[in-house]
């Protein structure tokens, strides 16, 4: 409800409008009703007041100099004249002082309703507008973090620039700029001993640490990635561009606090809007690059040789080949695509490189794994701290044949559980289809009854059975058909009827194609 102060040094006025106007119905209540300006003061400076009704003329202070003292204390107080004189004078500073109305002794009610009623409905507005700002301010980041990852994708158009910067982006980044991705090492390892509130806790602190450094260094254009990333928009602003230090520090920083650390990839210069794209692009290839260069770094796209930028590219094509192969359990692609990670490490000419590119090709494979709700480690039957055999081994060579044997060992364990995942379907597929060979079944059915795509059902069917929907239900059908037809009592186009055809000619043809013999043959020799 909306709060009423009233001031009239009269007391009969004062009871008259206290009593008549009705205020519930106005959505209003009378907070106080006091006799002088300096009273009124008073009530206001101890309680919110949304709406003044004041006498003009009291003694000591009058209703125009009280409305002046709040006004300038409350500019949103809203305020209506009561007064037993005409007289243009007050009229004119009452319009000054912007009141909502200016109403005569002996006071009309409705009169004053009238004024009330208009302001209730201002009041209501002004609600409005404060909750859509309100809503506004809340969803403006999420906007915001959108737009700024979409330009950096390089699919913003114009229109999405002026919502994302509010004005022309021009006007409000501070060129020249380049790209920064922050991202998070090892987290699915060293989050692994803390609980699940304990991992949202340190998650939520290092977000926290971002955007108090952010602020502290003014870089406003931030956003979330997935996969543990921020991306934000490294500003001149008057200082040297290429001192970096600032980021160093920030490394330093997480390392210090958290049981995780943070690598920084830094794409190249933009001048302007259009070259982000491309500044984002090799900010995620220096981020890339610390599967060779290492982790709680700081890596800059051009101090990377265009051989090292090749091979990070290839890394990560050959390892989504290597884990294609895997879900196939395709033996001999895996030993290729392995022989083929393993090539690119010739360019690699320390040992902590090669360690750093084997700890790499191990969280890619947890990623992978946790794609597809495996554990790593189970299925390893290991711990995170036994990973430190990768540092032990002494030759390339050595950290291959682990590698190799690990992986085949994954590969095993997983086409294991797949087949036995997938036969325990197969099973009751095969049970609903028996109980239904009299139906028209479709794939499609199948697949909606066991919440698959059919495509993805029917990938599966085939790798189960060896054969596909169709073949596997016309030989369930010709099985049952033959077993039907040694019923003597049971008429040939009832048997195709009972197995799901409708049309005899049909089923005699498809019969003699499975077992070189009509169903009338068949009969013959039973």
């Amino acid at each position: 409800m909306y709060r009423v102060l009233l001031a009239d040094d009269e007391s009969l006025d004062l009871e008259g409008v206290q009593r008549f106007i009705p205020w519930s119905d106005l959505n209003m209540e009378v907070v106080a009703a006091v006799n002088s300006g300096f009273a009124a003061l008073e009530v206001m400076e101890r309680e919110a007041i949304d709406i003044l009704v004041t006498d003009v003329r009291m003694p000591n202070m009058s209703g125009l100099e009280l409305a002046r003292k709040a006004l300038d204390k409350w500019s949103s107080l809203k305020i209506i004249f009561i007064s037993g004189y005409q007289d243009f004078h007050y009229v004119k500073q009452a319009i000054a002082l912007k009141a909502y109305s200016y109403v005569l002794k002996p006071m009309d009610d409705n009169e004053l309703i009238e004024s009330l009623l208009q302001i209730k409905n201002e009041l209501d507005r002004d609600q409005k507008r404060k909750a859509t700002e309100q809503a506004y301010k809340k969803v403006m980041p999420i906007v915001q973090n959108e737009y700024l990852l979409q330009l950096l994708e390089g699919s913003t158009d114009h229109y999405s620039l002026n919502l994302l910067f509010d004005g022309p982006e021009q006007s409000v980044i501070a060129w020249p700029v380049r790209v920064v991705i922050l991202e998070m090492d090892d987290l699915a390892w060293k989050l692994n001993p803390y609980s699940d509130l304990e991992q949202q806790v340190l998650l939520h602190a290092f977000s926290s640490l971002i955007a108090s450094l952010c602020q502290q260094y003014q870089i406003n254009l931030v956003c979330k990635m997935i996969n543990h990333r921020m991306a934000l928009l490294l500003e001149h602003k008057g200082r040297v561009f290429d001192d970096l230090n600032i980021l160093h520090r920030w490394i330093d920083e997480v390392r210090a606090k958290f049981p995780f650390t943070m690598t920084i990839g830094i794409g190249g210069i933009a001048l302007e809007a259009a070259q982000l794209h491309d500044s984002y692009r090799q900010a995620i290839t220096a981020l890339d690059y610390k599967m060779f260069d290492g982790k709680g770094k700081l890596i800059a796209y051009e101090q990377l040789k265009r051989t090292e930028v090749e091979d990070a590219r290839k890394l990560d094509i050959r390892l989504d080949a290597l884990f294609h192969a895997m879900d196939h359990y395709e033996l001999v692609s895996i030993h290729d695509e392995i022989e083929g990670l393993f090539r690119l490490t010739t360019n690699l000419r320390s040992r902590t490189s090669i360690h750093n590119f084997a700890m790499y090709i191990m969280m890619k494979l947890d990623s992978y794994l946790n794609s597809v709700q495996e554990d790593l480690f189970q299925i390893l039957k290991m711990e995170f701290e036994n990973l430190d055999i990768l540092l032990q081994f002494e030759t390339i060579n050595d950290i291959r044949s682990w590698l190799t044997k690990k992986i085949f060992e994954i590969s095993e364990v997983l086409h294991g559980k797949k087949q036995k995942k997938n036969w325990k379907l197969i099973q009751e597929i095969e049970k609903y289809m028996q109980l239904n060979l009299h139906s028209n079944i479709t794939l499609r059915d199948l697949a909606n009854r066991f919440s698959f795509t059919p495509n993805y059902l029917g990938f599966m069917f085939k790798e189960g059975t060896g054969k596909s929907f169709s073949e596997y239900l016309v030989d369930m059908r010709m099985e049952r058909a033959w077993e039907l037809l040694q019923n003597p009592t049971i008429k040939i186009y009832e048997v195709a009827d009972q197995v799901g055809y409708r049309h005899l000619p049909y089923f005699s043809k498809q019969f003699k194609e499975t077992f070189g013999m009509t169903p009338n043959e068949c009969r013959r020799q039973t």
